[in-house]
């Protein structure tokens, strides 16, 4: 008897059609808005929702839905790139310390343990201390943060590949040990990783947003999520809006990634334990 397969939940096809907007606004955010993210208009400031400026406008008279879909390139970049950065980092880390013998493995463990020790606001203070302020000394900041723990998962499942019966036998066969790295090992290892870098992307997007709002990122006039909501927290008792609807985005966007990361992750389990 075949398997019934089963349909996508109610909550899952809300966060997809979430995420094909938010693809769009960043792909092609023209689609969306006929206005530019810096077109001011000085004569109408602060101006509440309405049926012409859907989200308001800021205190330069900037369309604010404008600012927000082409702030969604910026953001989204950010956490994607980071995580990104930070698998890659962290395939080199775990591998290394998994095939580099018991004292390797050891030093940078323990490396990594000191980096996860630190918290996290300290980590990238130090790390845009040393690359300056702006989306790159973020994004580095948000990877450098990640990749402690991506290299600990990489580095146990490596151990894993490493023991299985199929490594064995090419190394009963003389295979190059770099030769196995690449072909068995490697592959075998990145594949959770990807599933957990789905699952810690909107970790990745916030913690950008977040570096912006305190200045380390984007600067003003990037439409960027994190630097509107500093840019809004001025105008709260005149102009709600400005920081209300950059932020409700930033939220809908750290959930919709989160939900379908957690969705792939539970995918990826049942097909494990099947």
């Amino acid at each position: 008897m075949s398997a019934v397969r089963r349909l996508p939940r109610p909550g899952l096809l809300v966060a997809m059609a979430i995420v094909i907007l938010i693809l769009l606004a960043a792909v092609a955010p023209g689609l969306l808005t006929s206005h530019g993210p810096a077109d001011g208009d000085l004569q109408a400031t602060l101006q509440g929702p309405s049926g012409r400026h859907w989200f308001g406008t800021d205190q330069l008279g900037r369309d604010v839905f404008t600012r927000v879909v082409y702030g969604t390139r910026y953001s989204l970049s950010i956490g994607v790139v980071a995580t990104a950065v930070g698998v890659a980092i962290a395939s080199v880390w775990g591998l290394v310390a998994a095939l580099s013998g018991r004292v390797g493995d050891t030093l940078l463990m323990r490396a990594a343990d000191i980096l996860l020790a630190l918290p996290g606001v300290l980590l990238a203070l130090m790390v845009v201390m040393i690359t300056g302020k702006g989306v790159f000394g973020v994004t580095l900041a948000v990877a450098v943060g990640a990749a402690p723990g991506f290299a600990r998962v990489i580095r146990a499942q490596a151990l894993v590949v490493r023991r299985s019966g199929y490594v064995n036998a090419a190394v009963g066969l003389g295979v190059r040990r770099s030769l196995i790295t690449a072909r068995h090992v490697l592959p075998n290892t990145l594949a959770p990783l990807l599933v957990l870098a789905s699952v810690t992307l909107g970790t990745s997007i916030s913690a950008g947003a977040g570096l912006s709002y305190l200045g380390l990122g984007a600067q003003a006039p990037t439409p960027e999520w994190g630097a509107m909501l500093t840019e809004g927290q001025g105008y709260l008792g005149q102009a709600w809006w400005i920081a209300l609807f950059p932020g409700l985005l930033l939220v809908a966007m750290v959930l919709t990634v989160t939900v379908l990361g957690r969705d792939a992750q539970a995918r990826s389990d049942t097909r494990t334990w099947s």
